[in-house]
């Protein structure tokens, strides 16, 4: 026997046992199975809350085994090799999708070499640390770029949708190969935490270098090498600077993986000169991050029960006007980071560590943003660059670069959720977890109408559900912008090559085909699957 069961407890029965193995037994003759006892073993696959109607419940799903079924192995077991020096593929990027695809190639003993823009993790918590404390943004090393990617210094979500992309487990099960906390693999909505997250990225690296596999950091992709065959451009390898010393450099490879995440502006900017049509303009989402204190959300989502469960998630999705407006990157008991990438702009994400315990929660409440809703001037502009599927890319900078203006350094220009609503000032600001600081600003006045206006309804809607939701203690911090790309790459479908540029692998979410680290991973994966399969067949 080989079974999947569900149980509800009430979260004072969640660790009693005997209550447990009662509801298992219950839930396997319901479903008519023939129980031998002796023989069952059941391991916890998923765990949730359910905090609705009124009434807090834990729902835990077991996968329950008899006979030879109990003895089977579901934990990751390493298949890489040592990296060859016949084939090799350069890797643009080392976050999820980079390094998961890095590892795929070991599998095959294809070497990887990973040329990554900003600093390894030491050097890049020092660079982070300076943004809070001196308003100095290094553009190759900040939040969203180093070893390991944006996700390195995030909240580690590993919540994900795309069932159908590959194996969630498995991704899962490589993060707790690492270092992770075993239990990302049941969690309903599992997470790392960013107190964790970068040792873990710090292994996974040094296993690929164990390897053989090759890693430059500092060194930023200026130009792609291409040799021109039957009116196709084919990639033969990259040219590289260094960011220390401004030197260039070649290195050449079978076929080169693009994973290199929704901020890299210059990427696109770079294929849109080499191949402009290899690219496409698509939709996206803006807004703020809302925050408020966890007392309150944990309140509004528990009920007002003290119940020991932790940091209270939440997650909405409206229409309004024609375009959603939706709940993203929820962090419980979590802070609010700046992740400009620039000196002159500014725009802000959210994360949290392992154990969610801050005394704020935040979320993003973004609005969704469609290629046929950029100002004209962004189009026109584009254009001259080569492309004019990049308008939506040049209205989501000069939107970070206006965030900048209405601050003061990388303090973020915020305004009392209420007050928003109201169209009226703050005269002063509740504490927040943001460390550069946040000052008052009308975000109702200079935030585009398309975004305001919605908002505003959003937040009306989401109160009548989430009572308390909308209060004189929220506030609205200026401005989320890469919540995805506003441009994806093409690639064939069933080849993974970039459409006008052969041996170019686009992957990962700034590519435009997927949304968060397991996706990514998984998409990273899947191309090098693609990429391994072809030079091995060579």
């Amino acid at each position: 026997m080989n079974i999947d069961v569900s149980i509800t407890l009430l979260p004072e029965q969640e660790n009693n046992q005997k209550i447990i193995r009662q509801e298992i037994f219950k839930a396997l003759k319901k479903n008519k199975e023939i129980i031998e006892e002796e023989n069952i073993k059941w391991s916890l696959i998923k765990r949730s809350v359910d905090a609705r109607h009124n009434k807090v419940k834990i729902i835990l799903r077991y996968n329950v085994t008899s006979g030879k079924d109990s003895n089977l192995n579901t934990t990751f077991t390493p298949s890489w090799k040592n990296a060859g020096e016949e084939k090799k593929v350069i890797i643009i990027g080392s976050g999820p999708a980079g390094l998961f695809g890095a590892l795929k190639l070991l599998e095959y003993g294809i070497k990887p070499i990973i040329v990554e823009r900003g600093e390894r993790t030491q050097e890049r918590k020092r660079s982070i640390a300076k943004i809070s404390t001196q308003g100095n943004v290094l553009e190759d090393s900040n939040y969203c770029f180093g070893e390991g990617g944006a996700g390195t210094f995030s909240d580690g979500k590993l919540y994900t949708r795309s069932n159908k992309r590959g194996d969630i487990p498995r991704i899962l099960q490589i993060f707790s190969y690492f270092g992770a906390d075993k239990k990302i693999c049941t969690d309903s909505h599992p997470h790392i935490g960013t107190d964790k997250l970068p040792q873990i990225i710090n292994s996974i690296c040094e296993k690929i270098s164990s390897l053989g596999g090759e890693l430059y950091f500092n060194s930023r992709c200026i130009d792609f090498i291409t040799e021109d065959k039957d009116k196709t451009k084919i990639i033969k390898g990259i040219v590289i600077k260094d960011t220390l010393t401004g030197k260039e450099s070649s290195l050449k490879a079978d076929a080169v993986l693009l994973a290199t995440g929704h901020s890299a502006n210059d990427i696109y900017k770079l294929i849109a000169k080499k191949a402009p049509e290899a690219l496409e303009a698509k939709t996206f989402a803006v807004g703020v991050r809302v925050e408020h204190p966890r007392a309150l959300i944990d309140s509004i989502q528990y009920h007002g029960k003290e119940e020991n469960l932790g940091a209270a998630e939440y997650r909405f999705t409206t229409q309004q006007d024609g375009r959603g407006v939706y709940s993203f990157c929820m962090c419980p008991g979590g802070f609010v980071v700046p992740s400009s990438t620039e000196p002159d702009s500014l725009l802000v994400n959210g994360m949290s560590s392992a154990r969610r315990n801050s005394k704020w929660s935040n979320a993003a409440v973004v609005v969704e943003i469609r290629p046929e809703d950029i100002p004209e001037e962004f189009v026109n502009k584009a254009i001259e660059l080569g492309s004019k599927d990049l308008a939506g890319l040049l209205w989501r900078t000069w939107l970070e670069k206006e965030t900048f203006i209405h601050g003061e350094g990388q303090k973020a220009p915020s305004q009392i959720i209420t007050d928003f609503i109201n169209k009226k000032e703050s005269s002063s600001l509740p504490a927040t977890s943001y460390a550069p600081g946040i000052v008052p600003s009308r975000l109702d006045e200079w935030l585009p109408l398309q975004i305001s206006n919605r908002l505003s309804k959003c937040f009306k809607d989401v109160d009548k559900k989430m009572k308390g939701y909308v209060c004189d203690r929220a506030v609205l911090i200026a401005t989320e912008t890469r919540t995805s790309t506003p441009v994806r790459i093409l690639r064939n479908k069933e080849s993974g090559e970039c459409t006008f540029l052969r041996r170019l692998y686009p992957a990962g979410e700034g590519s435009g085909y997927a949304g968060g680290i397991v996706s990514s991973a998984m998409d990273g994966e899947n191309q090098c699957e693609k990429i391994a399969r072809l030079l091995t067949s060579q």
